[in-house]
């Protein structure tokens, strides 16, 4: 009797062992083999007004990992266009970090109740809200045009937004709104943000050549820069020029230090002439630093769209282009004595950003590239 009792509270102890194995230790060993799926890398470009952002913005933008936005701090200045750039930097700081985490009620605050996606300023330029989830009409591995989505995509919901963010490994935002680096040290050191930094500047010159071609578009922005009164007379223009060079200068100081710690390996200094020079090289250098794999697709695409014919004529219009011969126009059709009011203004900017002032008309015209701005 005593021997079958203690059978039986073996029996007893073995069935409660096994169920407390069971329900206490399998669940957690159930956990270890699920990966937890990284955290998305985000990706600011940031740059001025006229300085080849758009195109490098779609260089992401085509990538079929990557949730891109044009300029979603238009809004912010749109609604608040009677204050300054610095007063804005705030506001324009929130919507960008509530972008970065897929969270569009931010733009609440500045578009209407009854908002759709194509509410968005240039929406079209995002592959990713003209394929799935955002459009059923495009696979999400097409290389897609602005002028075709914008035909075919429009009438989709705003909340697709949200929902086709939240299925990218990279958010990207092309952003021209940020005057000083230190106004971005609370995202570079926000825990749920992975932040890299871009900065793409292109020579001032060409700038300027270009802001003219572009001065009723940008009469907004330029009052909110350097006041209604900074953009009246001859001095107008290059008042504008002046804040933006010296802006570049603050940044490019910065980032290069890497001080505070927090800044290294964060940020990549970009130019303009060294991407149509060599534009595969230069993709492929952005896309390391944004941890990204160049594609076959996307090799031939950054090579055809700057290879092209076209004049670079329309302003944000991403066309096919000869890249190279655009960018350099400025030389060709910018008078001397402008040229020379630019540099006065940006001298320390070209100094540091590697670009040679030219002394004279005649060196204008004959300058060679590699002469006019040194290698990096």
């Amino acid at each position: 009797v005593m021997k079958s009792r203690r059978v039986q509270v073996l029996l007893i102890l073995a069935v409660l062992s096994f169920l407390l194995i069971h329900f206490y230790f399998l669940p957690c060993s159930n956990n270890v083999p699920v990966e937890e799926k990284p955290s998305p890398v985000h990706i600011l470009i940031l740059s001025s007004w006229r300085s080849g952002s758009s195109f490098t913005g779609q260089i992401f933008s085509q990538h079929p990992s990557v949730f891109y936005l044009m300029e979603p701090a238009w809004h912010v200045w749109v609604k608040m266009y009677q204050n300054s750039a610095e007063v804005l930097h705030m506001a324009v700081r929130d919507l960008v970090r509530s972008v970065f985490l897929c969270d569009m009620s931010v733009f609440d605050a500045y578009m209407s109740s009854q908002k759709k996606k194509s509410d968005l300023f240039k929406w079209e330029t995002s592959r990713a809200l003209c394929s799935p989830p955002a459009c059923d009409l495009f696979s999400r591995s097409d290389i897609i045009t602005a002028g075709n989505c914008r035909t075919i995509c429009g009438k989709y919901p705003f909340n697709k937004v949200e929902e086709a963010c939240k299925t990218y490994s990279h958010v990207a935002i092309k952003e021209v709104r940020f005057f000083d680096l230190k106004v971005l040290y609370p995202l570079l050191t926000d825990p749920s943000l992975n932040l890299k930094i871009i900065h793409l500047v292109r020579d001032p010159r060409a700038v300027f050549r270009s802001r003219e071609n572009a001065m009723a578009d940008l009469k907004r922005d330029s009052s909110i820069v350097v006041g209604s009164q900074g953009t009246k007379g001859e001095m107008g223009p290059y008042n504008t020029m002046q804040v933006i060079c010296k802006s570049h200068v603050e940044i490019y100081k910065a980032g290069s230090q890497a001080i505070p710690s927090f800044l290294k390996d964060r940020y990549l200094l970009i130019r303009y002439e060294d991407i149509v020079r060599d534009p595969l090289a230069r993709a492929a250098q952005m896309y390391r630093f944004a941890e990204l794999h160049f594609t076959p697709e996307l090799q031939k695409w950054v090579h055809n769209i700057t290879h092209g014919k076209g004049q670079g004529a329309q302003a944000f219009d991403i066309g096919s282009r000869d890249a190279l011969r655009v960018s350099q126009a400025w030389r060709k059709t910018l008078p001397y004595q402008k040229i020379e009011k630019v540099q006065n203004v940006c001298k320390d900017a070209m100094d540091l950003l590697g670009y040679r002032l030219v002394q004279s008309e005649e060196e204008q015209k004959n300058m060679s590239l590699d002469l006019l701005f040194s290698q990096n």
